[in-house]
């Protein structure tokens, strides 16, 4: 064989296998069921749509400083406003989470040799709320202290499994009034439901909101923060059901 041939043959193997591929993973969004006599075979979306349960506010505590003590003690500092916070407010200290906590060193990359310069304290923190109205003063007050990185605020639904069973209710309703219209235009009626499978997905768009910097703070003193007066986004669940119902 050839170059040009075992070219030509290379680019027919991996293009069988593309091909092989799409169909497998078409094969696993819809899965093949075998008809019967007698039977009709339906698909139908459904989408259950709710307010949040749960406010997520996640931040950074961070920390650099020129000794491993200098910088864990001051990320103590900071964590101890965060607490008068959380506790200002009527939360206990507890009821945040701790993600990661790590102490890492700073270097210089700026030199061929690198240079060690400091070390730097990180640890991720979430913190669930149920009580929406104490979002903005946490939020006001977390960017009022500047001793956090990163923030953002995402709302979320915590009893997701009820709303999915609702949003599968609703395909299902539509599949099986798919298949009465079917059943009444060939003269027939619908016997029984003979199998389904579902599938569901959770479509939550989670929107980022970076907090303002404190010295944009002071110079808009009265301004609300930046989550007062806003409705937090509904969640939306959406189902897919395909059926296979008998005729008599």
């Amino acid at each position: 064989m050839n170059f040009n041939h075992a070219v030509r043959w290379c680019l027919l193997v991996v293009a069988l296998g593309f091909i092989l591929a799409g169909g497998s993973a078409a094969a696993q969004e819809h899965p093949t069921v075998t008809a019967q006599p007698n039977t009709v075979y339906v698909g139908a979306d459904g989408k259950f749509e709710t307010a949040p349960d749960t406010a997520l506010l996640q931040f950074n505590i961070s920390a650099q400083e020129d000794s491993a003590k200098a910088a864990y003690d001051r990320a103590s500092k900071n964590a101890e406003q965060i607490r008068q916070i959380l506790r200002s407010n009527g939360i206990e200290p507890k009821a945040a989470e701790i993600g990661f906590f790590a102490i890492e060193p700073v270097y210089d990359w700026r030199t061929a040799k690198r240079k060690l310069i400091g070390y730097r304290v990180n640890a991720a923190v979430s913190l669930k709320l149920k009580d929406f109205s104490k979002i903005a003063p946490i939020v006001q007050q977390l960017a009022d202290t500047d001793v956090t990185e990163n923030q953002s605020l995402n709302y979320t639904l915590e009893n997701i499994d009820a709303a999915k069973a609702k949003a599968v209710e609703d395909a299902y309703q539509k599949a099986r009034a798919s298949a009465d219209a079917i059943a009444r235009a060939s003269g027939r009626m619908l016997d029984g439901l003979s199998y389904a499978s579902v599938d569901t997905q959770e479509e939550i768009r989670i929107m980022p909101m970076k907090m303002a910097a404190p010295s944009a703070m002071m110079r808009a003193e009265a301004a609300p923060a930046p989550t007062a007066e806003f409705t937090p986004q509904n969640v939306t669940i959406t189902a897919h059901v395909n059926a296979v119902f008998t005729l008599k």
